[in-house]
């Protein structure tokens, strides 16, 4: 049986107020604490694999909607970072892999996965096996590896990273302020002020409506064999640890009033999955990491993803041209420190760990040190181990 996931403390607990939705200051500020992973997999998708941005953020903005609607907490809808990451390099070095053809294909693959692994049952099956230190291990390793790549970004322009880091120390707990508009504000009076022709370009662009329309009719065989072969099936585990697992655990321990199951995550995953290619959208899933940087800047409901998801329908129908120039208001030191900040929310969270063996805890630091360097790995080996400790085939 499932060890229950013990709810935080009081004074930890980001309550939902019984189940209902939010549209205010705090609610919109968290909607983008998010953006630390969001941005970067965004412009390299419409600049690398030439992906329509059209496509890219409605996808988004339907499944932020919809996400909000059904969980009614800050669940995230996020890329998923290995198709991303395998997508977007082999565009870079020119290697005829990946193009927007395929990554779609990807993603109708990856549906088809979840759904499955979420009708039949298997996603809960698979989550009982690995075991509760498993899971927290993993959202301890997210949020330190958050943590490193905040650092790194931030790391690209210290001085502006480390004046955002402050603004946010100082004002995270302000909700007449809130930190992430400021935040925000500064990265963009920073733009304004380095790049000018950026916000000259944004102020220039007119509204031009663009209707939905169907993307599909061009796949091959070739782009739903090399799709799913090398975007799809590699994604699995990671999808399986960090968006199932680990935000199945930091929901119910944040939200015990509006607990989820990972059968729940993964046909979700399925579904926003299947119906965001067709509108030429990119393989999505949920992400632990995106709903701790929400609630760190300070959302507590489902209004903020159905928030941002709002904007990007407008953007997308709107003024999809020019996306990409809007994106580059972000400076990547701000992005950093928003990056930095979620994944210290993570990794505070993992450590309550109350009554668990020495064996236990050892398979959850070695998990935490694993995640940092591969999350699918990490989840495979913990589960398995974790099964071998509980039968009593392995001491620890």
């Amino acid at each position: 049986m499932k060890t229950a996931e013990p709810p935080a403390p009081p004074s930890e607990r980001a309550s939902v107020g019984g189940g209902g939705l939010r549209f205010g200051l705090m609610e919109f500020a968290g909607a983008f604490g998010d953006l630390g992973t969001l941005v970067p997999f965004l412009i390299a998708y419409i600049t690398l694999a030439h992906v329509d941005p059209y496509g890219m953020l409605l996808g988004f903005g339907v499944a932020m909607i919809a996400s909000g609607l059904y969980y009614r907490t800050p669940f995230p809808v996020q890329p998923m970072k290995a198709i991303g990451a395998v997508a977007t390099t082999n565009a870079a070095h020119g290697v005829a892999l990946t193009n927007p053809n395929v990554v779609y294909a990807a993603g109708l693959a990856t549906g088809l996965i979840w759904l499955v692994l979420g009708l039949t049952g298997l996603a809960n099956r698979v989550a009982r096996i690995m075991g509760r230190p498993v899971g927290q291990g993993i959202v301890l390793g997210l949020g330190f590896s958050f943590m490193l790549d905040g650092l790194e970004m931030a790391a690209s322009g210290w001085t502006l990273g480390a004046v955002g880091a402050i603004v946010t120390l100082v004002l995270l707990h302000n909700r007449r302020l809130p930190a992430m508009l400021v935040l925000l504000a500064l990265g963009m009076a920073v733009t304004w002020v380095q790049e000018p022709q950026v916000v000259g370009q944004l102020v220039a662009a007119e509204p031009a409506f663009r209707a939905p329309s169907w993307t599909l009719g061009t796949l091959t065989w070739n782009d739903v064999v090399v799709g799913t072969l090398f975007l799809a099936l590699p994604q699995v585990p990671l999808t399986l640890g960090n968006a199932v697992v680990a935000t199945t655990t930091q929901n119910n321990r944040l939200f015990p009033n509006r607990a989820v199951t990972e059968r729940q995550v993964a046909i979700s995953t399925g579904l926003m999955n299947l119906m965001g290619p067709a509108l030429g959208g990119v393989p999505m899933c949920h992400g632990a990491g995106g709903m701790a940087g929400q609630v760190r800047f300070g959302a507590r409901t489902g209004g903020a993803p159905i928030i941002l998801g709002a904007i990007f329908v407008m953007l997308a129908i709107f003024f999809s041209p020019s996306i990409e120039t809007l994106m580059m208001l972000f400076p990547r030191p701000i992005l950093g420190v928003i990056l930095f900040f979620a994944g210290s929310e993570l990794a505070l969270g993992a450590f309550k760990l109350e009554e668990i063996t020495r064996g236990e805890r050892l398979i959850f630091y070695t998990v935490a040190a694993l995640t940092v360097w591969n999350v699918g790995v990490a989840f495979v080996l913990g589960a398995t181990v974790h099964a071998l400790f509980r039968r009593g085939c392995l001491k620890l």
